[in-house]
């Protein structure tokens, strides 16, 4: 490989070195963050002979180029650019934290608060869905489940406790992740969650209706009446408390030291942001919402179907932001006056969300993401999204904006067919019977279009991702691992580098593995810290930090053959712990020397794998590579593990 020409070819590809905001490599890839992934010619990269694929993941833009050879392509490219680009991955993933729009930075921060909370929500969504069939009347007659069979009432009622204690108490939840996702003491941003959902305060599902009784009461607070107003199920405004938390906080703590700060800084800053949050921060955001309310109902009225497009378009990112619990009073009004388009839109828009979710599902390979995507979508539909939209749909972001378009299309069609509700309910396909009377076939079919519809563009458009980067999943992907053969008599034989059990590849979690794309093998699971050589060559990779290790060995015809080991994924961020290297970079080893010792007892604690993938790295220039023992098996380290047969001899015309 000529690593020059192999710099210019990427920079060009990638559109200049002015489309470059900083770069960093790993043992294998280049990684990028660029002002503009569209500029990037994709086709140029994948097609390189010397290079192994392309694919983006957290932000970044990465270029596999294989061990051995990308730290020195990436040197040729910091040399080609007139701007220093380079930086440490750890600086890299800051960089790619902040890059591109506003919305997609916001977007970044939602998922960073709701994605910790995403097995409450599906558990409190699929609950609340049982829960909703269990009580919702007509579906199964007249009467409901409960009222056909009373027996079951009691569970009915403890299943609804268990289901709406998530959402009722949502701030708690986000009061705790985001202040910490802002940089404060998330007990602090509870606590202060805590009180603003205080039994002591009228529940925030009843302040409209006890400000329109006047029975509200007041606090007197230096000559200010101060509603006693609660904020269940809301998530605005304790995502604006929770970063006014993090700021007074941090600005208290630059400011006292030591004891005073132990004993101060706490008090304080509930105090003044408790102060601060209930005279100015909440009655905002709910003058927000009720404003926001009140626009689209007018809105609605005014345009008709364009109304109801405009509605449905933007009802999801309502529901991020928590202001969709500002509808009901504004829907009560409507019933009287012969129906709510509210209801109908919102069922619309969440169908949508549940048909993308969906199409996830079914083109999702790693387990962890299929299991999320099939229980949230099935949430969805039945009405309760915020699984299936901070659990899955915004983490990917193009299934929300599909569902959004979806949703769209659904707001136009209740507004066409003009489909009302007369009551609130499960905002689904179950909504059904909250549905005006003579309504009910219209919606349905409404449904069922905006459901095909979503589901069928998110999946086209997934499947276009599935070609481009091999997953939509940046957690694995599906890839065709050879089976074990009979190796010819000129293979080249890689010998396990551990003890442990040796496991189909595309089995681990890391998606450039399981795909195959940095080379073909198999993975270990090790059962002994030791990594020996599997080749008699040279050391071309050893990382500091312990890692990852290649060896360049070649065949009785010359052949180059690159063993990339790399212990573990994700094990840079132990920045050496727990690993002792034994051999550096342009050493000479023989198969079975001693690489590195590591405690496999030490990585698991800290929270990683130790599942260790062994791929010839640049087996595309090589013959085939199958492992030698039926998948999965026990080996010993310096047991033969991989055959790699030699390149097809290529002639002239």
């Amino acid at each position: 490989m000529d690593h020059s020409l192999v710099a210019d070819r990427v920079l060009k590809a990638l559109g200049g070195e002015d489309n470059i905001v900083a770069a960093a490599h790993c043992a294998t890839r280049l990684r990028l963050v660029l002002k503009d992934a569209d500029r990037v010619d994709r086709a140029a990269l994948d097609n390189d002979e010397d290079l192994k694929g392309t694919f983006e993941s957290g932000g970044m833009f990465q270029v596999i180029v294989g061990p051995g050879d990308v730290d020195t392509v990436f040197a040729e490219l910091d040399k080609k650019t007139s701007k220093n680009i380079a930086v440490s991955t750890d600086e890299l993933k800051n960089v790619a934290a902040k890059s591109g729009n506003r919305f997609t930075r916001a977007v970044k921060v939602l998922a960073d608060i709701f994605v910790p909370l995403i097995p409450i929500l599906v558990g409190g969504g699929l609950l609340m869905a049982i829960n909703n069939v269990l009580v919702a009347g007509g579906l199964f007659g007249e009467q409901s489940l409960v009222e056909r069979f009373p027996q079951i009432a009691g569970l009915a009622e403890m299943i609804n406790v268990l289901a709406s204690a998530p959402f009722a108490f949502l701030p708690v939840l986000v009061g705790f992740t985001a202040t910490k996702r802002f940089g404060g003491n998330e007990f602090l941003g509870a606590g202060m969650a805590m009180a603003m959902v205080s039994p002591a305060l009228v529940s925030g599902y009843e302040v409209a209706q006890t400000i329109t009784e006047g029975e509200m009461p007041y606090w007197d607070l230096f000559g200010l009446n101060v509603a006693q107003a609660g904020y269940q199920g809301t998530v605005l405004p304790i995502l604006v408390v929770s970063w006014l938390i993090a700021t007074v906080e941090k600005f208290l703590r630059r400011r006292l030291k030591g004891t005073v700060d132990f004993l101060v800084t706490p008090v304080l800053t509930l105090l003044v942001t408790g102060f601060i949050t209930f005279i100015a921060v909440g009655p905002a955001m709910r003058w927000v919402g009720d404003m926001l309310g009140l626009g689209l109902a007018r809105g609605y009225e005014l345009a008709g179907p364009l109304g109801g497009l405009i509605f449905g378009l933007v009802y999801s990112p309502i529901v991020i932001t928590g202001l969709h619990q500002s509808f009901p009073p504004f829907e009560i009004q409507l019933w009287n006056q012969g129906g709510s388009f509210i209801f109908a839109i919102a069922s619309m828009a969440n169908i949508a969300q549940g048909a993308a979710t969906l199409a996830v599902y079914t083109l999702a390979r790693s387990p962890k993401l299929k299991g999320l995507a099939g229980a949230s979508g099935i949430s969805a539909i039945f009405g309760i999204t915020e699984p299936a939209i901070f659990g899955v749909n915004l983490r990917l972001r193009w299934p929300f904006f599909v569902a959004m378009a979806g949703g769209a299309l659904g707001g136009m069609l209740v507004a066409l067919f003009g489909v009302t509700a007369s009551a609130l309910g499960a905002a689904g396909f179950i909504g059904v019977v909250s549905i005006s009377e003579g309504d009910w076939i219209p919606f349905l079919i409404a449904a069922g279009v905006v459901f095909v519809v979503t589901f069928a563009v998110a999946w086209i458009y997934g499947r276009t991702l599935v070609k481009r980067n091999g997953s939509i999943d940046p957690d694995a992907v599906e890839a065709v691992q050879p089976v074990a053969a009979a190796p010819s008599s000129t293979a080249v034989r890689v010998n396990s580098p551990l003890t442990g059990e040796a496991v189909d590849l595309s089995t681990v979690e890391d998606a450039m593995f399981a795909s195959g794309k940095l080379g073909a093998g198999v993975a270990v699971i090790p059962t002994d810290g030791r990594l020996v050589a599997p080749v008699d060559g040279t050391v071309t990779v050893a990382f500091p930090s312990g890692h990852a290790f290649a060896v360049r060995g070649e065949s009785s015809d010359g052949q180059r053959i690159d063993v990339l080991m790399h212990i573990g994924f994700d094990t840079v961020q132990l920045k050496g712990q727990h690993f002792t290297p034994h051999v550096s970079k342009g050493d000479t080893v023989k198969a079975g020397d001693l690489l590195c010792e590591f405690d496999i007892a030490g990585i698991e604690a800290a929270g990683y794998q130790v599942t260790t993938p062994v791929v010839v790295s640049n087996s595309k220039k090589t013959g085939p590579v199958a492992p030698v023992l039926e998948l999965p098996a026990q080996v010993a380290g310096g047991d033969e593990l991989l055959a790699v047969e030699p390149a097809p001899v290529t002639t002239g015309a």
